[in-house]
Formats: C-alpha cells, structure tokens, sequence
C-alpha cells in the first residue's frame, strides 16, 4: 500500500482499514468500484447480487466468462476479485438487502437498482449514519450521487501538502497585514488557518492558536488585532494547517427535489438539471415495460421524452426545468441499453474514490449529484445517417452493449484495429482491459504492448492485472496473458523494449505505417516526448495520459486537427541554488535534495567513476570533454577514491565517517560562522542573517548520541560496501574505535571565500579552472584499464609516473581551451622536460621514475610561481640519471 500511505497519509490509511463496505450490483460498473475499493485496502468488501449473467454483461464486466452465462454474478466475481489483495475479506450475498443486514457496514455502494431501492436504502443509511453512494450508467451517460451524513468531518479538504513561506515584516494594527518574502508566493486562500513560529520582536504570535487569515496579494495577507503586541523586529515562519471542516449532505430524498450539481463540463452547463429528469424518466420507463427502452427505436425515444416531461411537471423544487431538452432525452433513451466499459471505468473510478473519501474523511466529498455524457463519442447527425434499430440490434455477443450504442459496423472496425501500446503499468493495465472490452484488436488486428520492467510487489496496488505469484515476471508477458482470459478473441503480442532511437529497428517506418494509433502508458517526459515525435512524423493518432496521485490528465492528439503532446510544455520546476543547499537552506525541500545529493556524491558516483576509469579506455577522453570545471571535479575524484580516502580495514571506514561528521556538522560550521559571524550586517545595514539565511549551530560529536552513533555506522558501512569490504553492527565494538580517534581540533581559515549567490559561485569556479586547472590535473594518476580496484601504493605509484606525460598534456590542451597562455608556457616546458628526461634515461631506470614523481609531487605541493625551480632540480635529478 505504499502508493495510498502517500496519497492519504498514515492516519487516514487505518481509518480506511476499519471500514466494511458493501457493493451491491456486479455488472460492468459494479466490478469496477469493488476492484478499485479492494485495491485501495478497506477493511472487507460485501459483493451484492441477485441476477445471473447475461450476454450484455460481458461487454464491461471483465471477470465474467461465456461459461458463467446463467450463474449469479456475485458468487462468480467474487473469487476472482478476492485474489486483488489477500489482505482484504471479499464475500458475496445474494438474499434481499434488509435493513438490519445494512447496519453492518460503514459505507454502502448501489449500482444498477431501481430508483425504489434508492430511496429505501438512502434514507435509512441518511438515518443511521451510513455512507451511501449510488452510481448509474446508461450507455455513454453516466450518473453519481452521496450522502455521507448531516455531520461529515473533512480532515483534510484537498490533500495538499501544508504551506509555509518566510516572513519579512508584520504591521501593527487592527489587522495586522503580514509581509511574505518576494523570493516565492505565499500561496494561502482566505480562509485558511495558519501558525507562527521563530518570530523576533512580535513574539506574541508564536505562542498563538492557529489563526484565519484573509490573503491581500501575492505575497500579503491580513490576520488578527496585533496593536496590542511587541514591534516586530525580524524573521519567523508562517505555516498553513489543516482544520477539519464540517459538511452536511441531505438525504437521498430531500436532494432528489432539491438537487446540488457538480458541473463536470462547463459547455453543458444545463444537461445535469436535464439528466436528473432524464434517469427518473427511464426508472418510470423500467417499471412500466420491465425493460429499458430498444437501443436507437424511435417510439421508445418519443415515449421517455413524455415520462421526462411528465417527471417534471410533478416537480416542486429546484429541480424543476423550465424547458424539457427533448433531443437529449431522445437519445438518453437510444443508447440508454449500452454498456460500455469505458464509461464504467469513468464513473467506477470517480465512485471508488468517494468510498475512500467517506472512509478516510480526507480530500473534499461530491457534493451531491454528478451527472456526465460522452455524447461527442456519436458521429455527427449532418451529412450522414443515424443508426437504425436494426444496426443496434442485440446479436447475442459479448459486445451486445456496445453494438447498443455504437452499432455493429463499429464493432467490426474496432477488431481490424492495429494499436500500439507503450507501457504495461498502472494506466497501461486499465487501457488493456478497456480494449479487451471493447473488441480492439478483436479479428484481423492486433495489440502490441511493450514494457521491459518486471513485475515488482509495490505494482500489485494498482497493476490490477498482476497477482503476488508474478512478481519477477515481465510487465507485458503478463499483462497479455491476463487480458487474454478477460477476451480469449484479443490478438495481443507482449514486447521487453524499451521505446527510443536504439529500438527503432524494432519500431521502423514498415511497424509504424502498419499502426492504427498508439497509445501511451509511460512514467517520464522524454519517453512521451519521443514517442510524440514518432506518432507525428507518421501521422498517427495518439492517446496519451498520466496520473500523480489523485490528479491525472488525458490527452488525445489527433493528426491535422489537434495539437501535439510537445506542443505545449509544463513550466520548468524552480531549482534550488547551489548556494542555499550547501550553506543556507531553510526549508525542507532543501535539506531533502542536499541529502539526496550528498548521498549520490558520497557513495554512487565515485565509486561508477572509479570502475569505469579502471576498466573503460575511454574514460579519460569522455571526462575531458565535460564542460567548465567538471573534468577537474571528476578526476580528482576518482583519485580521491582510489587513493587517498582508499581503506584498508573496518576501522578506517568508520575513521572516515568519523571525520566526514565532523566536517560536515562542526567545521564547515564554525568556517561559514566565521565568515558570518551571527550578529553580521549587510553593506545596507540589515542582519545578514535573516529572511531566508538562519543561523546554523555546530554540533559536538558524541558517542551517547543515537543520532551521531546512527550517522557514522551507516556512513561506515555504506562506505564498506562502497570497496568490497565486510561492514559491522557493533555498536560497542565502533565506539571504541570512534573513543581512541584524535579528531583534530578545527581552527576556521581567514581568506576561505563562501559564496552567497549562484553567480558568484559560477565566477569563481570559471577562475578557478583558469588557475588551478594544469597543476591539479598534473598530479592525476592516468592509469590504463585494470580489472580490481584493489591497487597496492607501488602500483599507484608505477601508474602515476608512468603517465604523467598524458597528464601534462591534458594540462597544456587545458590551458589552451581556457585561453591562459601565462600558464600554457610553463606547462609546455615541464612537457619538454619530460620528453627530454624520456629521451635520455632508461625507461626501465627508477631514478628516472623518482625524478617524474617528484615533478608531479611538486606541482602538487607548490604554486606556479615556483616553476623555475621545480625545473631547475628535475632537470637536475634527470642528468645525474643520464651520467
């Protein structure tokens, strides 16, 4: 349930998990609440039902067989749907629902009951305190209604994150107007209830309960009477918090003549009020004809539209219409016997969530009547024919509910469908099943699916078409084979391919002519970006679509009529600075990414630089090629690595965590503290730490300290894993270690430059590849591929000498490239010494050896001012070895 615990958060989680909910009516639409419900983790899950299979029931429910034509749809799903997640009791009843059998659940589900059970079952749950959600679908309408009581407690009204934002100035009045920093919006609303904390000055307010605040501006907001408080003097944080918040529903039969709308689509602002009149019509046409009206027959239409009419003029609310939309209601009743599985996994979708919402009390409910159409699914009137009675006639196929609406030249079209899907998980699993339902692919065509993830035990919460038996499995192996049984007519092949430029000859211009349409299913923008690009330049059309928590988004990109999925971008996310991660964060995000960071810096890309630059030849020359400062950074690195932090036993890891603690929580501390002293001003008089710059504290490091203690056996053990070598829990045993180790005493450097901003870091860091560059990268060690990291010190002496001639020439293409020709000159000299020592000694003499060791130790150790000498004595040192 990782996904839900961070979607919904710890608490509303266990409230979800002692909630019995009971789902009544197991066709298409039903199934599709239980799935999602039982995937979502409640407590037990009742299924509902008292009618056997039908032929139309299979073109949505997808644990329906043929063979289970003529059984009780409960008793057969139920198995089935149990095996979604064995931590939630699934059973099946099929006796009538009585209100004592009732009582036992915390939120009941109907579907596909007539408006007579409706009104019985909502108001006793109204009167019993039971959550009640009715959900209905018609074809391509669908309808959602709830009541979660008169006194409904939302903790949490949309699930957001809480926000905070820095304070530069607070007023002095009647309502004292509070000053955010112009680096970001607040982001609050009126209404919200916020807290303050580290206020100087003003300190009234950190000790206050949360107060309502009224939003002024982007980056102002007015709160309570502060005439009375201390002057304001600097800094402090303001927090949004989440208050609870009281909603009443009325009941079923109240709000059927006193109806309160979600307006799904704005273009429709009036069919809610028309569809309300609309579905009561049709329960008053089922009663009368014990049937629902012929799909596209032309007397039943005329005769819902009278029921409308007559449903209407016995209106004395608000529901009552001023005028009958007579051409809706018509075909409401045309495709009003469909069944579709799309339509089902909409409105299904939607009324899981509310079931969730009335559990957890978390995320604001519907209020109170939802009522949709996809009537822009039906091809356009003018210039072309209706369909006929008989085009929609029933043909005793499992796609009877979809001929229904549709007809059955569509039907026949869809089975000639060549499609191409890109990704087997959460969307991708749905998107199968749909097509599955529908027919695609059902004849001539076929279903390409390609995922090369393997089934993992997280996926199981929302990949409903894997089960706990193929965890390790390939995603679209098993993705086909499970829609296979749902629709043994499907023609579905299952790829491992990732999709991009290496596979195009996979996915070349003979497979993408052949496609009918692609359809996305991916988790990253530069796998959607290119498959754009593919879809585009073949002029195919492509579903794209994505989910982040509750949010989702759908695209549909049409060749020639709509726009393309790079057409338009997201806005870039605001990075952090450099700057304010290393030396002054001041929110969480910030110390969550420096982790992050710091984590990869420590013990992932050292150790892959390490072994590419001890088993790739093209190392050196790819990391030469990085821009600015960054071959320097990467090959110091790796000699850092190999050779100075380089340990040898388990004491010398935790030497180094040891030292890596205090460096990072003690000295770097008391070297920014000493460039910053706490009571420093800026050149304009203001303290230098406020607003965002706070005032870090040094730590002491102690053995007593869990907190410490935990640092420094993980980082020990990280590092261990890091060269091979055996780690320990020993926490006595590193104490002892960490008791006998001297840690220097840290006395804070004059002349250390701690940048404030990015672009006086980017300043100094182009100076310093200027300056620094050729001495640093003359010390490197160009060692040639080895197949161990193990390297004793006579090797990396041998390999440090043996090529420092590469070295100094990277050094002198170094200077060139960076334009410093004062450097370049001694550079090339130490260059032509070196050919020349070459030229006269043995190679295989060792005084040679230590003459080019002590060149590189030199630059190491001395400024370029001291070239002369430097060459002076090696020049020296290699004649005597010449002699």
């Amino acid at each position: 349930f990782s996904e839900e615990f961070y979607v919904l958060g710890h608490d509303a989680m266990k409230r979800m998990q002692s909630s019995n909910v009971l789902v009544s009516g197991l066709r298409g639409l039903g199934v599709e609440i239980a799935k999602n419900i039982i995937l979502g983790g409640v407590k037990s899950v009742t299924l509902h039902d008292q009618g056997q299979a039908e032929w139309r029931d299979l073109s949505s429910q997808f644990y329906l067989r043929e063979e289970d034509l003529g059984k009780n749809r409960a008793e057969v799903s139920q198995t089935r749907l149990a095996e979604l997640n064995s931590y939630v009791p699934v059973v099946a009843y099929t006796e009538a629902l009585t209100d004592d059998y009732l009582t036992q659940f915390q939120v009941v589900v109907l579907t596909n009951s007539p408006l007579e059970e409706q009104q019985r079952v909502g108001d006793f749950c109204h009167s019993n305190g039971i959550k009640l959600v009715i959900a209905d679908t018609r074809g391509l309408f669908g309808q959602l209604f709830c009541d979660f009581g008169e006194e409904m407690l939302v903790i949490d009204t949309n699930g957001e994150q809480p926000l905070s934002a820095m304070i530069s100035m607070i007023t002095k009045d009647a309502a004292g107007v509070v000053t955010c920093l112009d680096e970001a919006r607040h982001g609050f609303e009126s209404g919200d209830s916020v807290i303050f904390t580290e206020v100087q000055g003003m300190t009234e307010l950190n000790s206050c309960q949360p107060i309502e605040i009224k939003t002024l501006g982007p980056y102002t907001f007015s709160i309570c009477d502060t005439t009375g408080f201390s002057d304001y003097v600097r800094g402090g944080i303001v927090s949004q918090v989440k208050m609870p918040q009281k909603v009443a529903f009325k009941s079923f039969t109240t709000s059927m003549t006193e109806p309160e709308f979600v307006v799904t689509d704005f273009a429709k602002f009036e069919r809610p009020g028309q569809l309300h009149l609309g579905f009561q019509a049709l329960h008053s046409y089922q009663r009368k004809h014990s049937r629902l009206p012929k799909p596209w027959c032309q007397a039943d239409g005329e005769e819902l539209v009278s029921l409308a009419k007559e449903v209407n003029s016995s209106q004395t609310g608000s529901a009552k219409v001023d005028e009958l939309d007579d051409k809706l209601i018509k075909k409401l009743a045309f495709v009003s016997a469909g069944d579709l599985a799309p339509i089902n996994a909409f409105i299904g979708g939607l009324a899981a969530q509310e079931v969730m919402k009335a559990c957890t009390g978390k995320f604001m409910p519907m209020m109170q009547w939802l009522y949709f159409d996809a009537l822009e699914c039906l091809s356009e009137e003018e210039g072309g024919a209706m369909l006929t009675e008989e085009d929609c006639a029933p043909r005793n196929s499992r796609y009877d509910g979809q001929i229904a609406v549709f007809g059955s030249q569509l039907q026949e079209e869809l089975a000639k469908q060549r499609y191409f899907l890109v990704g087997a998980g959460a969307i991708g699993c749905e998107l199968l099943k749909n097509f599955a339902m529908i027919g695609l692919a059902g004849g001539e065509g076929e279903v390409i699916v390609t995922d090369m993830d393997t089934i993992e035990k997280s996926n199981l919460n929302r990949q409903f078409l894997f089960r706990p038996w193929d965890v390790t499995k390939m995603k679209s192996e098993t993705a086909a084979a499970a829609v296979k049984q749902m629709n043994p007519s499907i023609r579905i092949t299952g790829h491992q391919n990732r999709v991009g430029p290496e596979t195009e000859r996979v996915y070349d211009d003979d497979f993408f002519e052949s496609l009918h349409g692609v359809a996305n299913a991916l988790d990253n923008v530069d796998a959607r970006m290119y498959m754009d690009r593919r879809c585009v330049y073949y002029r195919k059309p492509l579903l794209e679509s994505g989910t982040l928590g509750t949010k989702g988004n759908v695209q549909v990109v049409i060749p020639f009529l709509t726009e393309s999925y790079s057409s338009s971008q997201d806005p870039p996310e605001k990075s952090i600075p450099i700057c304010t991660l290393k030396n002054f964060p001041n929110a969480i995000e910030h110390t969550l990414q420096w982790a992050r960071d710091e984590f990869e810096g420590l013990f992932k890309q050292p150790s892959e630089n390490a072994m590419q630059y001890l088993t790739d030849a093209k190392f050196l020359e790819r990391t030469l090629k990085l821009p600015g400062a960054q071959p320097l950074e990467v090959l110091e690195a790796v000699y850092k690595s190999l050779v100075i932090d380089c340990p040898r036993s388990w004491a010398d890891c935790v030497t180094w965590a040891r030292h890596h603690w205090q460096c990072q929580y003690s000295n770097n501390i008391h070297q920014l503290l000493h460039n910053f002293p706490p009571e420093q001003l800026t050149s304009s008089g203001a303290p230098f730490w406020s607003g965002p710059k706070r005032c870090p504290h040094p730590l002491e490091f102690s053995t007593s300290n869990n907190l410490h203690m935990d640092y420094v056996m993980s980082g020990a053990n990280l590092f261990a894993q890091s060269y091979g070598m055996q780690g320990s829990t020993d926490r006595v045993g590193v104490a002892k270690i960490l008791d006998s180790l001297s840690v220097p005493t840290f006395v804070p450097r004059s002349g250390v430059k701690i940048h404030v901003s990015d672009q006086e870091l980017q300043s100094a860091n182009v100076n310093m590849i200027l300056q620094h560059a050729p001495v640093s990268l003359a010390c490197f060690p160009v060692c040639q591929p080895m197949d161990t990291v193990g390297l004793t010190d006579v090797c990396l002496s041998l390999s440090l000498v043996m090529m420092t001639l590469t070295s100094t020439w990277t050094s002198l293409w170094l200077c060139v490239r960076t334009h410093t020709v004062a450097l370049a000159v001694p550079v090339a000299l130490s260059l032509t010494l070196l050919v020349r020592c070459l030229a006269l000694c043995d190679s295989g003499s060792f005084s040679v050896l230590l003459s080019l060791t002590l060149l590189v130790r030199c630059l190491a150790l001395c400024d370029s001012g001291s070239f002369s000498v430097l060459l002076s004595l090696t020049l020296a040192r290699s004649l005597s070895c010449s002699l």
